[in-house]
């Protein structure tokens, strides 16, 4: 780190800037623990701490988690950390289990890269290896599960990747010199934990996050059957390995997080639900490096002051938004959610009646793409055009000829969506925003961009196109901005 960050981390670690939250850790020297620039302990002397840009390279340095700030429970590191695009799309694809099976050669293959550059960008940006970057996710996902949830230690064992209880409990006497049993011993004395059957989790994130904001805009384009909000809850159905659960998102007590709750998601699939929710909501976005760039210009700066903590809302099936997507091409927000809802309920799958939220009206999982392949869509309003695309996409998926893998480069999946006839610049930006979560996706003729910016009047695309160079690379973030300066414009 360069002398200058040293000292923006020292006056946010002695201040405990929660601003800075996970963006990097303090290593006390004296004590060889790391801890969060927010741990309430005495503030050790300068002279005995040094910081770390991510929690895996204080543990590759030989440090362990403090008990007491839970460097476990910190907002994730943002996926955009760093300046490298490899090292963003990297990060994600172990947020997502890439790593699981050890193999960095296939991880950089992926990437386009070669591992041995691949393990130079983790360095250099992170100070840690990939796998140490996946070893202390997957450490720091079993505490979590430790602290938060009655889970069986063989259970949690399974949901973190260990493989067998014997290298979960390998790991935790290595790094917090206990044993897993003895961690939530120590939690059970200090706060008696509900033992209810329903299994919550507690999703950090990072502040200021406008929930309400996020809410109302999946509330307008929930598909009925499939997702709902209720109150200040959203719930959606999810199929993985054939087997159908539900998750339900809702404000938690505790200041700065979400209460993530699931019900039929087997233990296997608990990481790669729980890292998906954090990108859907984008839990982890940098809001201080958003606001700094679109502030300079004076239209946004004013938007921001009413709409802090903009987040990107993201999709849990690429597939599933494309669709949507499709069916909002001219027309209504409202009337392509109906639309949706109709598709849904017509050739989606029903939900297994052992779930519980079907009283709420989640009844379907959203069809799969070799099912609409073959589907004609008669009678439910769609126009022949619409259907066709429709088709051609499910067939391109189908056949994988298009898939939504976030590690590809945004703009060449925008041109292979572009390819399917039907499918113009503006699906295929809204798509990428949401499903790949590039923050830089801006689809420049959308009509309620063209009115936001500078109204009463509508800009040419031009125009917009001109100025949004300067919002460069948080476009979406300036595009949800100007949509949430109007009502029900959006895709």
């Amino acid at each position: 780190m360069t002398a200058r960050q040293n000292e923006i981390y020292e006056r946010a670690r002695l201040a405990r800037d929660a601003r800075y939250d996970g963006h990097f850790y303090v290593a006390v020297k004296t004590t060889g623990i790391y801890c969060r620039p927010i741990c309430p302990a005495n503030a050790p002397k300068r002279k005995n701490v040094s910081f770390y840009a991510s929690a895996a390279a204080a543990s590759e340095a030989g440090y362990r988690p403090c008990l007491r700030c839970r460097p476990e429970s910190a907002p994730g590191t943002p996926a955009w950390s760093g300046t490298s695009t490899t090292v963003r799309r990297g990060l994600r694809l172990i947020s997502n289990g890439a790593l699981d099976d050890g193999n960095v050669e296939l991880l950089a293959d992926r990437l386009g890269v070669t591992s041995r550059h691949l393990r130079r960008l983790f360095n250099t940006h992170l100070g840690a290896s990939p796998l140490a970057v996946a070893h202390t996710q997957r450490l720091h996902f079993a505490k979590r599960l430790i602290d938060e949830t009655r889970m069986p230690m063989s259970r949690i064992a399974d949901a973190a990747g260990y493989g067998s209880v014997r290298r979960f409990n390998d790991a935790f006497r290595k790094t917090y010199k206990r044993a897993p049993r003895d961690l939530r011993a120590v939690r059970d004395r200090r706060e008696p934990h509900d033992r209810s059957a329903t299994l919550t989790v507690r999703l950090t994130c990072r502040m200021p996050f406008n929930w309400t904001s996020l809410l109302e805009f999946f509330a307008h384009r929930a598909i009925p059957g499939v997702e709902v909000v209720v109150g200040d809850a959203y719930k959606r159905t999810l199929s993985m390995g054939g087997k159908h659960g539900v998750l339900t998102l809702r404000p938690s007590p505790k200041i700065s997080a979400l209460d993530l709750t699931l019900d039929g998601v087997a233990t296997g699939n608990l990481f790669e639900v729980v890292q998906r929710t954090r990108e859907i909501f984008d839990l982890d976005a940098p809001v201080a490096d958003i606001g700094r760039t679109l502030k300079k210009d004076t239209r946004l700066a004013a938007m921001l002051k009413v709409q802090r903590g903009v987040r990107v809302p993201g999709a849990w099936d690429g597939f599933e938004l494309t669709v949507r997507a499709i069916l909002g091409q001219q027309i209504s927000v409202a009337a392509a959610t109906t639309l949706a809802g109709r598709i849904a309920s017509r050739y989606g799958e029903p939900l297994n009646t052992d779930i519980k939220s079907r009283e709420d009206g989640l009844a379907y999982i959203f069809p799969t793409p070799a099912r609409l392949a073959r589907v004609r869509f008669n009678g439910i309003g769609l126009v022949r055009s619409r259907a066709a695309t429709i088709r051609s996409l499910s067939a391109a998926v189908n056949r994988g000829d298009i898939d939504f893998d976030f590690s590809q480069d945004p703009d060449d999946f925008c041109e292979q969506l572009k390819s399917i006839k039907g499918i113009g610049d503006w699906t295929a930006q809204y798509v990428a925003m949401r499903v790949l979560k590039h923050p830089d996706a801006f689809p420049t003729a959308d009509l309620g961009l063209l009115k936001a910016i500078d109204p009463p009047h509508r800009v040419s695309s031009a125009t917009l196109s001109q100025r949004a160079e300067s919002w460069r690379p948080w476009r979406a973030y300036a595009a949800l901005l100007l949509w949430g300066s109007l009502s029900g414009s959006g895709g």
